[in-house]
C-alpha cells in the first residue's frame, strides 16, 4: 500500500491537469485490474463554467475509472474514491518528505491516494475469502470530485443503484474519527449586465453592475441562518475610473444543514435577482445550483456506522463519528438513498494544503476495518 501511495503522489493531478489525470487513470487501471471484473475509463459528462467575461464555457475534464465485480452476486456495493487532488501543475507543493513523527508530507497523500491504495488492498483481501462470491460491488474512481463532481454525478447515480451499502474513501482525521452528517452545498455565478457611461459627463445615463451585483451580495448575505450558510466569495468586473461598469458576476457558495433550505434558497435567489433587475435597471443571468444535498444521519446510515463501529471494536481500532461542514460524494450517494460512510481512508490531516499529511500506520489498520466491514455485510446479506 505504501508502496503505490508514494508512486501516485508523485503523479501531480490536480482536476484540471488533463495530462496528469490520464496518467493517474492508466496507474490506477493497471491496479485495479488485479481484481476480477472490468476496469473501464469513462468519459466525463460535459459542464460549464462562467469567465470573467459572464460567457459560458466548457470545461475539459479527466476520465474516470469505473470497475464492476459480480454485478448477479446476491450482495451489492458501492465504493467511491477520487484519483484528482487540489494541486495543479503551477503549485508549490509538489514533493514528498518523511516528517520527523514518521507521518508522510506529500500531495494528495490522505486525500486521497492513500485511501485509494488501502481500498484496494481491503477489495483484495476480500477476494481471496470464502465470502467473495456472495459481494459483488462497483468502484468509481472520479477525475473532479475536488470542484463538484459534476462530469461524474451521473455515473456516481448510476453506479448507486440497488446497493445495500456504499463506502468512500475520504481520509479520517488523524484520531481516526469519521465525518457523520454533512450539510450540502450550491454554487452560483450571477451575471449581471448593467450599461456603461463617462462617470463624470453622464454618469446617470449608466447602470453601474458593480452595485447591482454588491446589492445582490449584501441581499443574498442577510438571507443566511442556523441552517444556511451564504458566502458572496467574489466580484469580477469593472474597468477605469472614469466609467461606469457594465459588468459584473457575481460568485456566491451556500451550505445549506437541510434539505428544506435548498428550496428557501433557490425562492429568495429567484426574489432578489428579480428585484435587482427593477431596481437598478440591468439584465441578470444566474447560472448554477446545489449540486450536493446536505447528507443526515437516517435509520439505514445508523445501521452501517455501528456496523463499521462494531468492526472497530473487534479491530481494537476506536470509531467515533461527527458532524461536519464539508462535502464530498458522500453528499450524492446518500441523495440516492444508500447508506453510506464517506471518510473510511487513511488517518490524516491539513487537507488542501502544503501541509497535508498521512499517518502510514493507518493503511494496514483501515484497510482491516474496510475488509471485514465488506465481509460483515456480506455473511448478513444486508445492514
Amino acid at each position: 500500500m505504501l508502496a503505490n501511495v508514494e508512486k501516485w503522489v508523485a503523479v501531480n493531478s490536480g482536476t484540471r491537469n488533463i495530462d496528469g489525470l490520464a496518467t493517474m487513470a492508466r496507474m490506477l487501471s493497471d491496479a485495479f485490474s488485479a481484481l476480477p471484473g472490468e476496469v473501464e475509463l469513462v468519459e466525463p459528462d460535459p459542464h460549464d463554467s462562467v469567465d470573467v467575461a459572464g460567457e459560458s464555457h466548457p470545461l475539459d475534464h479527466g476520465r474516470h475509472l469505473h470497475l464492476t465485480v459480480r454485478p448477479d452476486a446476491p450482495v451489492q456495493m458501492l465504493f467511491t474514491g477520487h484519483m484528482d487532488t487540489v494541486f495543479q501543475v503551477d503549485h508549490p507543493f509538489q514533493d514528498s518528505r518523511w516528517l520527523d513523527d514518521g507521518s508522510l508530507n506529500a500531495p494528495g497523500a490522505a486525500d486521497m491516494k492513500g485511501g485509494l491504495a488501502l481500498l484496494l488492498a481491503a477489495l483484495k483481501s476480500v477476494e481471496a475469502t470464502s465470502l467473495a462470491d456472495r459481494i459483488g460491488y462497483e468502484v468509481v474512481i472520479n477525475s473532479d470530485e475536488e470542484t463538484g463532481s459534476f462530469s461524474s454525478a451521473a455515473l456516481l447515480a448510476r453506479s448507486a443503484k440497488n446497493k445495500v451499502a456504499a463506502l468512500t474513501y475520504e481520509p479520517a482525521l488523524p484520531d481516526g474519527t469519521l465525518a457523520g452528517a454533512r450539510g450540502g452545498t450550491g454554487n452560483f455565478s450571477i451575471v449581471v449586465h448593467g450599461k456603461s457611461a463617462h462617470a463624470g459627463r453622464n454618469p446617470d445615463d449608466g447602470r453601474n453592475a458593480i452595485v447591482a451585483a454588491a446589492d445582490i451580495a449584501v441581499r443574498l448575505m442577510a438571507e443566511k441562518g442556523p441552517e444556511l450558510s451564504v458566502n458572496p466569495a467574489r466580484i469580477d468586473g469593472g474597468g477605469p475610473n472614469n466609467v461606469v461598469p457594465d459588468l459584473a458576476v457575481l460568485r456566491v457558495n451556500f451550505r445549506p444543514r437541510a434539505e428544506a433550505e435548498i428550496e428557501r434558497a433557490k425562492g429568495f435567489i429567484d426574489r432578489i435577482v428579480g428585484e435587482a433587475e427593477t431596481r437598478h435597471d440591468v439584465r441578470i443571468h444566474v447560472h448554477g445550483g446545489f449540486n450536493r444535498p446536505p447528507k443526515p444521519i437516517d435509520a439505514g446510515a445508523e445501521r452501517l456506522f455501528g456496523l463499521v463501529k462494531q468492526v472497530g471494536q473487534d479491530l481494537s481500532i476506536p470509531v467515533a463519528w461527527k458532524a461536519t461542514g464539508g462535502v464530498c460524494d458522500g453528499n450524492n450517494i446518500a441523495a440516492c438513498g444508500v447508506p453510506v460512510v464517506d471518510t473510511m481512508g487513511v488517518r490524516g490531516g491539513a487537507i488542501h494544503s502544503s501541509e497535508e499529511f498521512m499517518i502510514p500506520e493507518s493503511l494496514n489498520e483501515r484497510a482491516a476495518l474496510s475488509a471485514v466491514t465488506m465481509l460483515r455485510i456480506a455473511e448478513r446479506g444486508q445492514l
